[in-house]
């Protein structure tokens, strides 16, 4: 499977989704499963909504948006072939593809009308923006009056110079890392209009996962995702758990649940 011809080369090519998935589940390419998904909508009522999940990766939080919560229809969007290829044959498999839909497109402006949807959903997929200020603009535009941002995204404590840990560890993801604070977060998000702005750290919890991913992959899970991906691959990943395990545990990574609300009356 190649990437689109005029298009850069995949960060989550086969390998890294078949990897992931071994780790983390079918359709996953973040931690936490379908109860971390449940955790981020936790207290919304999404029934007749129309949902849009930035990042959808391989479909499979998508697929579970639309199973568990019941919206009217949900949208994955990505920037990359691969995984919303992958997606694509996974909501054929499910029997979803009426109530769910994929759409690819270059990175920048999101392709949807303004004021189109009802709430929108992120999983650990805004790290790879750099630009906060302009994703959440975007975001607040594309969301109806009332409307609803509620995501999870791996941030970084502080918005000062990287530790060497930091360094260490980004370097072995290879991956376009764009962390940011909270506090930048935050004000990012009231900067494009939203309210009732609230963040929850889940450092805590991602720390104790990421040393149970990690103790699995050098044991009971090595051959499994040696059979998927080659002995050199998983190799690389555990140098890259053991990088971010260093970082976890000194509290400078730290993955955060993210809430706001657009205004019912939004000043003009």
């Amino acid at each position: 499977m190649q990437p689109a011809e005029s298009g850069p080369e995949p960060e989550y090519d086969d390998t890294a989704i078949r990897f992931l998935e071994v780790l983390w589940g079918e359709g996953y390419l973040s931690p936490g499963g379908p109860d971390e998904v449940d955790r981020v909508l936790a207290g919304l009522n999404l029934s007749g909504l129309d949902v849009l999940d930035i990042g959808c990766g391989t479909g499979g939080i998508t697929l579970h948006i639309a199973r568990k919560h019941q919206p009217r229809h949900v949208t994955g969007f990505d920037v990359e072939v691969p995984v919303i290829e992958a997606a694509r044959r996974r909501a054929d498999a499910d029997g979803l593809s009426d109530r769910v839909g994929f759409v690819q497109s270059a990175p920048g402006p999101l392709p949807f009308a303004d004021a189109s949807l009802d709430l929108v959903f992120s999983k650990d997929a805004l790290i790879h923006v750099a630009d906060k200020e302009a994703v959440f603009a975007d975001i607040f535009r594309v969301l109806r009056p009332g409307g609803i941002f509620a995501a999870s995204d791996w941030l970084r404590s502080d918005d000062g110079p990287l530790s060497a840990e930091m360094v260490s560890y980004i370097k072995a993801e290879g991956l376009s890392f764009g962390m940011a604070s909270p506090a930048r977060y935050q004000s990012a998000m009231r900067r494009a209009g939203f309210v009732g702005v609230t963040t929850v750290n889940r450092n805590l919890w991602y720390r104790d996962v990421a040393r149970g991913e990690l103790e699995r992959l050098k044991g009971p899970l090595r051959q499994t995702a040696v059979d998927a991906v080659g002995e050199a691959y998983v190799a690389k990943n555990i140098a890259t758990w053991t990088a971010m395990q260093k970082v976890l545990d000194s509290g400078e990574h730290c993955p955060t649940h993210l809430r706001g609300h657009k205004p019912q009356a939004v000043a003009s």
